[in-house]
């Protein structure tokens, strides 16, 4: 049974991917570190601290909060032409409201990129229950802390919340909150996110409701 559903949302709402990795690459850089692009990939969804502090040690730099200040401040001054809002993600959030069903989200992501990101895709924030942030909680993804206090928060039971996710750690983490977990192949392979634990995984949103529908029917 599904009856309410917690949203990441980097690569499942908006394609963030580029957007914060050149921020973070230009961030960097006004402390030396002349990263690249692909330095970043294996840090992605476990939080902006983790994104660029685990690339500032493989130069030799220790992380500082004024370089995730720097990265965002850049983040938000070229979001209207990086990011990337994906064609579902406002007709499927607003679909949601209109059907009664209750929606959460859970981003590894601080609250500044979240607003953002919801200004971009021109959603009100109030459409969550709940809006939780890499800064709420002590323990990231693979941790379940997360969307654990996305659901108390919400009011959820966590066996009904349906998580979606992209990343191999947020899909983890949901698995591991008790939660049934649908992974869109947005960032990683189908076949990595199914040995990551995902029930479900599709290309896409579109077939959300459906998905709803029959796991209810079971």
């Amino acid at each position: 049974m599904i009856k309410t559903l917690i949203f990441d949302m980097d690569g499942v709402l908006i394609d963030s991917e580029e957007a914060i990795t050149l921020a973070a690459q230009e961030a960097l850089s006004c402390w030396g570190i002349n990263a690249k692009f692909e330095d970043f990939k294996q840090f992605t969804g476990m939080g902006e601290n983790k994104f660029l502090g685990g690339v500032a040690a493989l130069y030799g730099a220790e992380y500082t909060l004024d370089m995730k200040d720097k990265t965002y401040e850049i983040y938000v001054s070229t979001a209207k032409d990086r990011v990337k809002v994906y064609p579902w993600s406002k007709e499927i959030l607003n679909g949601l409201k209109e059907r009664g069903i209750k929606i959460a989200l859970a981003s590894a992501a601080d609250y500044t990129k979240v607003e953002c990101n919801l200004q971009c895709i021109g959603v009100n924030p109030d459409i969550f229950s709940a809006i939780v942030t890499g800064s709420d909680v002590k323990h990231k993804k693979p941790h379940p802390d997360i969307f654990l206090t996305a659901a108390k928060i919400a009011g959820f039971n966590p066996d009904e919340t349906l998580v979606v996710e992209d990343a191999l750690s947020g899909t983890k983490a949901a698995k591991a909150a008790g939660m049934h977990c649908l992974a869109l192949t947005t960032s990683f392979t189908e076949n990595s996110l199914k040995e990551a634990g995902a029930d479900f995984v599709s290309p896409d949103l579109y077939g959300i409701f459906e998905l709803i529908e029959r796991c209810n029917k079971k």
